[in-house]
């Protein structure tokens, strides 16, 4: 069970969804201890939500939709949910814990030089234009990440901190399990699909939630462009330019009235279909994550997410 799993040492986050309340009178009599004059430790699952809400009268239509869920961190409650707990394809979406990954294993001012590995990415790839012995800070990688959703900004930012890809998609799967994320699997630290690499709309919640916790993941979420200034391979100047694909910072899509988008990751492939991950202020200032995986279309995705900000 989703509770059984959440059930660890240390409420991890600042706003969560609600949780059931225990009344063992020692938290580690669960497990049958003998340590004794241990000071009682929360169980992890305290702050989170760990169950589905039944469907209410006024739910939208999620015929387009393939799972989704609404979280309102301060009330800790979830007034929406569909197939929360499917192992469903989160494409760029994976970018959030990749950038949760980068921001708790280096730091923001390291130098970060571009391998030819990170640069060569297919034709049809999700690019931030970067080439073969540029040289950015963590930071900026974070904008072209995040923003533009390049493949190679995560490339880069995974070979920086772990060596490699590979390494990196192992840490990433310590950091999802030591957040309770256990409906999912990385195999590489930018989304491109792969059978073995998943998530599901709860887990995503626990990855976004764990991001936020980080000031500068929240200002650059929040960021519509972002102009980037750094060296190349010879040392010239390079100016780039990275904008989000958040259709609700671009004004390409219309939030509700009174509900304020402060940011979130999209992502899409022809086996994940359409994703969000959003962070915003509801018409009564309060923050929620909402989430959408697997939408038919992208008019689809967010005129879905629009109606979940209403809720």
């Amino acid at each position: 069970m989703r509770i059984a799993a959440l059930a660890a040492a240390g409420a991890l986050f600042f706003g969560g969804c609600g949780a059931k309340e225990y009344e063992l009178e020692h938290p580690y009599d669960v497990c049958g201890t003998s340590i004794q004059n241990v000071e009682p430790v929360p169980f992890f699952a305290q702050q989170l939500c760990v169950g589905e809400p039944a469907p209410a009268a006024n739910s939208p239509d999620a015929s387009a939709v393939e799972a989704a869920g609404v979280f309102h961190l301060d009330e800790k409650t979830v007034t929406y949910a569909k197939n929360m707990d499917k192992k469903l394809y989160p494409a760029s979406t994976t970018k959030i814990l990749t950038a949760y990954t980068a921001l708790k294993h280096a730091e923001l001012d390291d130098t970060v030089t571009v391998s030819a590995n990170a640069a060569s990415q297919a034709g049809d790839s999700s690019v931030c234009g970067l080439h073969a012995g540029d040289q950015l800070t963590l930071r900026e990688l974070l904008y072209g990440l995040l923003l533009e959703s390049g493949n190679d900004a995560a490339d880069a930012i995974a070979e920086h901190v772990s060596g490699s890809a590979e390494n990196f998609a192992a840490l990433m799967n310590q950091e999802a399990a030591a957040l309770g994320a256990t409906h999912s699997h990385f195999t590489n630290p930018h989304g491109l699909h792969d059978e073995n690499h998943y998530t599901c709309v709860y887990d995503l919640y626990l990855l976004l939630n764990a991001a936020l916790q980080y000031e500068e993941f929240q200002t650059i979420v929040h960021t519509a462009k972002y102009t980037a200034v750094y060296k190349d391979a010879s040392g010239a100047s390079v100016t780039n330019e990275w904008e989000t694909t958040d259709q609700f910072l671009t004004g390409q899509a219309a939030a509700p009235e009174g509900v304020t988008v402060l940011g979130g990751k999209t992502g899409t492939t022809n086996a994940a279909g359409y994703c969000l991950a959003l962070y915003s202020k509801n018409a009564d200032g309060k923050p929620l994550i909402t989430i959408v995986l697997k939408a038919a279309s992208s008019d689809a995705l967010y005129q879905f997410m629009a109606e979940l900000l209403k809720l």
